[in-house]
């Protein structure tokens, strides 16, 4: 997701008490960021960091941490964050293809949340649940892997259905709309503009144990 240039993104990111901007140096040692060893979420492509914020809020046994590709989006997301105290909650700009260099075996959930299907056949590696990608996220895991997508694009949940079958996960898949929204839902800020238009919204929980 992409927005308009924020005035004085460098600034907004270089002073946000959120924003991690040496992340490789906490590879394996991210429970020293949080002075605690709580479980780990990760959330790649963040967006405005509607979700994560509201999981740091609801679960404050589990630290989160957002990973967002562009500067413009993150500094919009630390702007609307700047007068909250959420001590379970760390971002970091990063290109989701160097995840790798910033965890190792400390993460117990990745949530994909509406990510770029990229629909031609030729940008399927894109796809953040694509081989590339699920290679990628076995090193980050602690212990089980485990996954949580939703998407309203139902080439990409089938995508995905695919991809983690392949992989060795057990799914779990669930649809809902407007009219059926599971009560522990927490949305992102495209889910909320999806279900008012009376979009479908696909889930998979997919778990892959040791």
């Amino acid at each position: 997701m992409r927005l308009r240039n924020v005035k004085n993104a460098a600034d907004i990111i270089n002073n946000s008490p959120y924003i991690i901007s040496n992340p490789n140096e906490y590879k394996g040692k991210w429970h020293q960021v949080f002075g605690n060893t709580n479980p780990i979420h990760v959330e790649i492509g963040m967006g405005k960091g509607r979700f994560i914020k509201e999981n740091a809020l609801r679960y404050p046994h589990i630290n989160f941490i957002g990973i967002e590709k562009y500067s413009s989006v993150i500094a919009r997301a630390a702007q609307i964050l700047k007068d909250e105290d959420i001590c379970n909650l760390k971002l970091i700009c990063i290109d989701a293809l160097c995840i790798e260099e910033l965890f190792d075996h400390e993460i117990e959930t990745i949530y994909l949340n509406f990510s770029d299907p990229w629909p031609k056949d030729r940008h399927a590696k894109r796809r953040l649940t694509s081989d590339t990608f699920l290679n990628l996220y076995d090193n980050l895991f602690q212990n089980d892997k485990h996954i949580i997508l939703k998407t309203d694009n139902f080439n990409l949940y089938n995508y995905s259905k695919d991809q983690l079958t392949n992989h060795k996960y057990n799914i779990k898949s669930t649809s809902f709309n407007i009219n059926s929204i599971p009560n522990n839902n927490i949305m992102t800020e495209y889910e909320e503009k999806f279900l008012k238009e009376n979009n479908i919204i696909y889930k998979i929980d997919a778990l892959k144990n040791n």
